[in-house]
């Protein structure tokens, strides 16, 4: 039994815990520019990325600095796709000058959420990323036809799983403006070891979210709990 174990870095400037989750980790999704991150952030987490021996993935968003990418905005369809490619296509380009290869791609909040409620949205997704390089994988979550979208469009697709959020009954996370949104300490760890066994519902990889004030703690937590229950962890 095995899982992929990722983490969103870039996200939190000087104050990212990145080095130390990229030691426990199989895959990252770096930001790239439209939520949080920039060249610079992009840079230095690939480099890292590559010391760690970690699967380098997009993170992109909608462009929301503000909002950090979670705020529902209603942009057009031309200025989405640009922002698209523009982020996509500038972590490309940095991976390649570091002698790095981009392997997948996951949306960031709210457009994660798009991307599932709205198959135009995954279509435009898939097409930028075949546009862009279609080796990649499009990563997303338990809900929604978007992976059946990818497909017909001939990309490969892995299903997410969260371990520090909670989940409604009908397999969709509970809203961050909840206060029962997340979880922490063992409770995170228990949901994580469950879906890492074959859920419900049944995951490829697993997240820890890198934004947290317990990430690393939390995540050295799960990785052992993963391990002592006999779960190899590698990228997908």
């Amino acid at each position: 039994m095995h899982i992929d174990l990722n983490a969103d870095l870039g996200e939190m400037g000087a104050e990212s815990p990145d080095d130390a989750l990229l030691a426990l980790v199989s895959s990252c999704n770096i930001a790239c520019g439209g939520h949080a991150g920039d060249d610079g952030s992009m840079r230095q987490v690939v480099r890292m990325a590559v010391e760690h021996g970690v699967a380098m993935g997009a993170h992109p968003s909608l462009p929301d600095r503000i909002g950090f990418g979670r705020r529902d905005i209603a942009l057009d369809a031309a200025t989405l796709r640009a922002s698209l490619r523009a982020q996509i296509g500038d972590l490309i380009a940095i991976c390649a000058s570091e002698g790095a290869t981009l392997t997948h791609v996951k949306p960031h909040g709210a457009l994660y959420h798009q991307m599932a409620r709205d198959d135009a949205i995954a279509q435009m997704i898939a097409t930028v990323i075949l546009e862009l390089d279609s080796r990649l994988t499009l990563f997303g979550p338990t809900w929604g036809d978007w992976a059946k979208v990818a497909k017909d469009h001939g990309l490969r697709t892995r299903i997410e799983g969260f371990a520090d959020r909670r989940y409604r009954d009908d397999g969709t996370l509970v809203s961050r403006s909840e206060p029962d949104a997340l979880l922490h300490g063992s409770a995170a760890v228990e949901q994580g070891v469950r879906l890492a066994r074959g859920g419900p519902p049944q995951i490829d990889t697993l997240c820890v979210h890198g934004d947290g004030s317990d990430a690393v703690a939390l995540t050295q937590e799960l990785r052992a709990a993963l391990i002592a229950n006999g779960i190899e962890i590698r990228r997908c």
